[in-house]
């Protein structure tokens, strides 16, 4: 069984989330941040959640200000901001670290490849993305340059 299967987060409404959820379905991971110049990709991030939740694809969004402070508000106004300015309805966290001794222990597992050391390295910036098969192993990585729309023939192969 897949290690991702064994984290718990807090979502963005302070409720506990089981990753075992997720068995079976493909899974984007994001490190987001409000006040960003990669801000806009959550509508494209939205727009692949719509075209494929119902084939089995899930989008996690986790709030960080570890990128020069750029998510500084609270959970509250990080979710009225997605959904006010994006329309967004996938799964969103708490504010979390990405990177530091203080980083989530997703985050640590993602940064040392999530059981692939192809995908292995430090969070660089907001909107680093993890694409997972329904097994739950990690297919690849997209730096934060790499727009939503640009992966979803990717996605299109696994759900």
């Amino acid at each position: 069984m897949s290690e991702l299967y064994n984290f718990t987060a807090k979502d963005i409404d302070g409720n506990d989330f089981t990753f075992d959820t997720l068995k079976g379905k493909v899974v984007l991971i994001v490190n987001t941040a409000s006040k960003c110049g990669f801000t806009p990709q959550y509508e494209g991030l939205q727009k692949l959640y719509e075209k494929y939740k119902d084939k089995g694809l899930v989008i996690l969004g986790f709030p960080t200000n570890d990128f020069l402070f750029q998510e500084p508000g609270s959970n509250s106004d990080i979710k009225n901001f997605c959904m006010l300015n994006y329309g967004v309805d996938f799964p969103m966290f708490e504010k979390i670290h990405v990177r530091g001794k203080y980083s989530h222990p997703l985050y640590r597992y993602l940064v040392d490849g999530a059981g692939n050391k192809e995908h292995k390295g430090f969070i660089k910036w907001n909107f680093t993305k993890f694409l997972f098969d329904r097994e739950g192993n990690i297919v690849e990585r997209f730096g934060p340059n790499t727009v939503p729309e640009s992966i979803e023939e990717k996605i299109k192969e696994l759900v």
